[in-house]
């Protein structure tokens, strides 16, 4: 159930934590004089363009910023104020323009109508998705527009200012939807909003008209469609049919204004007839009023009449709610069968909460100044940091992810994702294991979304040996376990399920779950270890979609880090760990030994003498050995490995066990000499000499990126993982985060400008950092880049808010199980806001010194 107003009180409550002394560390936040909340004047991207500022000129070309609820789907508001990306069928519709815009008119004044959006980005007007063939992408696009746009982000919130010297008129729009952390029922609603502003900068009094114009975009084929009735609006429908219940659609379009008047059916004709007509009737500055028709009506339109004198303003509330309850999403077999009463399909949460979409819009208006006040606590909150502005960019920007088609809740509130979008298609199904292990952003702002997939991963993904597959069916179900478990995704849920616990504070959850991660982790020594020497050296699937064959740094340190997990909560329950501590011990000695070349951590490649069999047998994912494949096995060994090679993910599990509360199971010292030599060799400024055979879109030519892997000592194989030649932002940000929490802040800022250099708004869209697919979950680790610089996180099970600033003085974004806020660092005196909620301390610990709330 939504959580009840009545029931969420709100306050603002300080108080001092008491004078611990000190930190003697450098500061490196923004520009000298910088207050909290503004964080904009530090920083500048590659051209000229302030970090964390707004977008405009070039810049503003690519920008397209989703508006919708957690896994309800989406639209984007582009930067120029267009609508595409409409996503809302529980499958991704990338650049789709739905042909749906507002206008302005003027009375009396020739010529003064005005899409309200900026003009088309030359990019669209050749290659684009139906452009000038006939579909409805473009079809808008030859009408009269303003001449400048500028945009600025402040998530959830969107907001374009319009500018045109032949309009005498100042246009600014808002854009947003709920984001309420701590309250997800809120934040998962199909709904979104865009608040239109507009100012009479001439010199006398005009009568305008204000247009809402859309094409019935919800039509599926012949039957069925038509515009209904919506007080001050309309809806855009299309029924279900006997034969496909999934086709049933509704979006509805509103205004709070009562002055609003609606034409429920545009002028039907063949070919441009109904937008000709339409815009004859807004230059004309004129309204019409027609009644619903009972079917194929091409198009609707809402019109508020106003008149403004010299300076007033006049702003126009439009929201819009969609409700498609069911879709012909499922994938994977339930290993029990089909279960009565189970959705055979994907079924979204709101449709177990709303019956139909005229509950959905009534919700959405009732609770509008509500939700809109919540969501505007958490942005003030966020952007009152005073960290970097790249920083602070770099973290919003992928917050849209959790707005993206690339996020879903099933019919009862369980999390499921994609690992991103695919234009067309939901990229990697599955809540992928090893891709969101780097996402750390839903843990501390959902919580309970989160604890959803562990309890996916460890009941329905799990079979009674402790074999856990890395992709959830959808509808979530008991899985078919044919193929590998992926090493890193199975150890890393280990470690998450601490992260989870001591997030939440709920012991029960812990005790219940507990025994399944018991069996998950013998089952990874027997699989991946069975001569218990405390190291992952069987072939182990991962990440990079292959197996690695041998120790490497990486997968031992999510070993270690699993190891240290499962014996801190085994301590808790009274559970013997002794055995799980020695294999730890063992593993340790051997990692920061034999795995460390005296700089970095590497693989020891091995394929004989182990339980597996030969490589070219080995069950494995696109590894097939042709007869020059099997030449190059016996000279180098099995293919897409990395042996001596500098691997950026390489202490990854160090990584995850401290973004996940634990002390990192790695030698302190080694870890940093490892993410020194990732900043030295695998950083580049220029990939122009840079050669990448692989998927080179995501960072090439003179742009920067910082490579998967190098070999700076030689030993490189003639055919290394496949993706080793690329730019991942996701490992950008874990690098970055791990370089911060090491004291290396200046080296990680590094990575994260030459990152956000190549999101600027002029190539690529700075809210969409993609890899396989748009809006790719791994770009989440960004988030840990705050507890990087701060050391902030919050622990519920014994009540500590901890802080170790790696920046001096600081303000920053806290959120946790039950509220969020700010914590500030200043002269050595913390303090807490809570904004939203609760957030009860016990105790604080900076830098290791504990002291009491004052």
């Amino acid at each position: 159930m939504l959580k009840s107003n009545k029931n969420r009180r709100h306050f603002l409550k300080n108080f001092a934590l008491g004078c611990i002394g000190a930190t003697a560390l450098p500061a490196v936040t923004a520009a000298k004089g910088t207050e909290a909340g503004d964080n904009t004047a530090a920083g500048n991207a590659p051209g000229g363009r302030d970090f964390n500022g707004s977008y405009k000129g070039k810049y503003i070309n690519r920008v397209a910023f989703p508006i919708g609820g957690i896994g309800a789907g989406m639209f984007c508001i582009e930067g120029t104020g267009a609508i595409s990306h409409m996503s809302v069928r529980h499958n991704p519709e990338m650049f789709f323009e739905p042909a749906m815009f507002a206008a302005i008119s003027i009375k009396g004044m020739p010529d003064g109508a005005r899409v309200l959006e900026q003009q088309v980005p030359g990019w669209k007007k050749f290659g684009q998705r139906d452009a000038g063939l006939g579909g409805t992408g473009g079809a808008t696009w030859g009408l009269p527009r303003f001449e400048e746009a500028e945009f600025k982000a402040r998530f959830p919130f969107a907001e374009i200012s319009l500018k045109d010297p032949a309009v005498p008129l100042a246009v600014s729009i808002k854009g947003w939807s709920p984001f309420v952390p701590a309250d997800e029922d809120n934040s998962s609603l199909p709904v979104g909003a865009l608040e239109y502003e507009f100012t009479n900068t001439g010199k006398s009094a005009q009568e305008f008209v204000f247009s809402y114009n859309a094409r019935n975009f919800m039509r599926q084929g012949d039957a069925g469609n038509h515009i209904g009735e919506r007080q001050n609006g309309f809806i855009l429908s299309q029924d279900a049919l006997a034969d496909a219940p999934e086709k049933q659609g509704h979006f509805a379009i509103f205004t709070t204004d009562d002055a609003a008047v609606t034409d429920h059916c545009w002028f039907r004709g063949g070919w441009f007839d109904p937008l000709s007509m339409t815009w004859n009737t807004i230059k004309a500055a004129e309204i019409k009023n027609n009644p619903p028709v009972e079917k194929d009506a091409p198009g609707a339109s809402l019109f508020v009449p106003f008149r403004l004198g010299p300076k007033e303003k006049k702003t126009i509330r439009l929201m819009m709610a969609w409700y498609v309850p069911d879709s012909k999403l499922r994938i994977g077999d339930d290993a029990s069968g089909d279960r009565p009463g189970q959705p055979r399909f994907h079924r979204p949460w709101y449709s177990s909460r709303f019956k139909n979409i005229g509950e959905v819009a009534d919700y959405w208006k009732n609770n509008y100044d509500d939700l809109h006040q919540k969501t505007s606590l958490f942005t003030e909150a966020f952007y009152k940091s005073t960290l970097p502005p790249e920083v602070t960019e770099a973290v919003a920007a992928n917050l849209t992810i959790l707005k993206s088609a690339t996020v879903m809740r099933q019919f009862d509130g369980r999390f499921w994702c994609w690992e991103g979008c695919g234009d067309n298609w939901g990229s990697c199904h599955g809540s992928c294991t090893h891709v969101w292990n780097y996402a750390q952003a839903v843990p501390h702002l959902f919580p309970a979304l989160e604890r959803s997939l562990r309890n996916t991963e460890f009941r329905e993904n799990q079979n009674a040996d402790g074999h856990q597959g890395f992709r959830a069916n959808i509808p979530i179900s008991p899985l078919v376990h044919n193929f590998h478990a992926a090493a890193d995704g199975q150890l890393g849920g280990i470690m998450k399920v601490y992260r989870e616990w001591r997030i939440s504070g709920d012991n029960d959850w812990l005790k219940n779950i507990f025994p399944a991660v018991k069996t998950s982790m013998d089952y990874c020594i027997r699989t991946w270890d069975p001569r218990r020497t405390g190291v992952v050296e069987e072939p182990h699937h991962n990440t990079y979609d292959i197996e690695f064959w041998g120790p490497t740094g990486m997968c031992t340190s999510f070993y270690l880090g699993a190891l240290k997990a499962f014996s801190l909560m085994g301590k808790h329950l009274g559970i013997d760990v002794k055995d799980y501590e020695a294999l730890y011990d063992n593993g340790k000695k051997f990692l920061e030994t034999t795995l460390f070349n005296g700089e970095y951590f590497i693989q020891k490649i091995q394929w004989t003498g182990l339980n597996a069999p030969d490589p070219a047998k080995a069950q494995s994912f696109h590894t097939h050995y042709s007869e020059e494949a099997q030449r190059l096995l016996k000279a180098e060994g099995p293919k897409y490995q990395y042996g001596e090679g500098c691997l950026s993910d390489g202490i990854l599990g160090s990584w995850i066990a401290r973004v996940c509360g634990m002390d990192e199971p790695v030698d302190a010292a080694k870890t940093k000499s490892h993410l020194l030599a990732v900043h030295k060799y695998n950083l580049k400024k220029d990939l122009g000499a840079h050669a990448n055979p692989q998927r080179p879109t995501f960072a090439l030519g003179n742009e920067g990126g910082l490579l998967l892997c190098s070999w700076p000592k030689g030993g490189m194989l003639s055919l290394p993982f496949v993706y080793s030649n690329e730019v991942w932002t996701g490992i950008e940000y874990q690098v970055a985060s791990h370089l911060m929490f090491m004291g290396e802040v200046e080296k990680g800022l590094e990575i994260v400008r030459a990152c956000r250099g190549r999101y600027d708004g002029s190539v690529r869209n700075p809210f969409n950092e993609y890899e396989c697919g748009h809006w790719y979950a791994r770009a989440m680790s960004s988030y840990g880049m705050l507890q990087g610089l701060t050391g902030v996180r919050y622990d519920a099970v014994d009540g500590t808010l901890f802080i170790d600033s790696k920046v001096g003085d600081f303000t920053s974004f806290i959120s946790t199980e039950k509220g969020f806020g700010t914590v500030s660092l200043r002269n050595g005196k913390p303090s807490l806001q809570v904004a939203y909620g609760a957030i009860p301390v016990k105790r604080v610990n900076v830098s290791g010194k504990i002291t009491q709330p004052g």
